[in-house]
């Protein structure tokens, strides 16, 4: 069983890089179920009914998300009749939506995604140490295999996520800082981690904005408008190799993918 779990999809960039590679990803490593977190897809923040689609078009068949969930109103009402696009499950049980979701793959194993998010330097949810537990419940009623996005700031919390977790799930995943960490590893219990996968988007920009913006609002304090950047496209992912029968996970192997690296897989497929 190998899933793919792509890192932070930031704008169009991010967008169209996924819909370059995703496809040959899919055969080269032969993987079984996509994930990707895409609370940033749609202009770079917040995510669209008509961008989720697309996103499911290309291959992606659960969809994550964070703290910028909300940041499109239509969302609201999308995230409550789309069961594959999941928030933090750590969010109020008043907020649209679900924070786990369990599909089955074309070969017929069963796969839960579950999403909760920090609370270092982010908003002040219920614990996501004591929520993460009960979604792992009702989640094992169903699947062997089941993979957390931890989306979260601090890294001591996602690395104590990782040790909390390690023997529980298959893997746990941090995204939301938009950098990958180079701590991809298989913990001791049989759990794949990383404390970042990375950002899906521009590179040449500060985690995914316009460096001009971003840096003013460094510089000056003062506000600044913040667009999405274009330069240096690239596809960040981990792909997560485990036993079906025992949820254990064998590999984690991390992905950096230039736009060039992703049309030379491209042009390889269709070879």
């Amino acid at each position: 069983m190998r899933l793919l779990f792509i890192g932070d999809i930031v704008g169009k960039p991010g967008r169209k890089i996924v819909r370059l590679g995703l496809r040959s990803l899919v055969d080269l490593y032969e993987i079984d179920l996509v994930i990707a977190n895409i609370e940033n897809a749609a202009g770079g923040f917040g995510i669209t009914r008509e961008v989720a689609e697309s996103l499911r078009d290309f291959g992606i068949e659960v969809m994550t998300s964070g703290n910028h969930i909300w940041d499109k109103k239509e969302a609201l009402e999308y995230i409550a009749v789309e069961p594959r696009l999941i928030r933090p499950a750590n969010y109020p049980d008043a907020a649209p939506g679900r924070g786990l979701c369990t599909v089955t793959t074309a070969s017929g194993e069963p796969v839960a995604v579950i999403n909760v998010m920090g609370r270092i330097f982010m908003q002040p949810l219920d614990n996501p140490f004591s929520v993460v537990l009960e979604q792992i419940r009702i989640a094992q009623e169903h699947a062997h295999i089941i993979l957390v996005d931890f989306h979260a700031e601090a890294t001591s919390e996602k690395i104590a996520m990782g040790w909390f977790l390690d023997s529980k799930v298959t893997a746990v995943v941090g995204t939301h800082t938009h950098v990958q960490t180079a701590d991809a590893r298989l913990l001791p219990g049989g759990t794949a981690y990383i404390t970042d996968v990375g950002m899906t988007g521009p590179h040449d920009s500060i985690i995914g904005v316009e460096t001009s913006a971003a840096l003013s609002r460094f510089v000056t304090g003062l506000p600044s408008r913040f667009e999405t950047a274009t330069g240096n496209p690239k596809l960040h992912a981990v792909v997560v190799t485990a036993d079906a029968a025992t949820g254990q996970a064998t590999e984690i192997v991390p992905l950096s993918l230039s736009l060039q690296d992703v049309e030379a897989l491209a042009a390889r497929s269709a070879s």
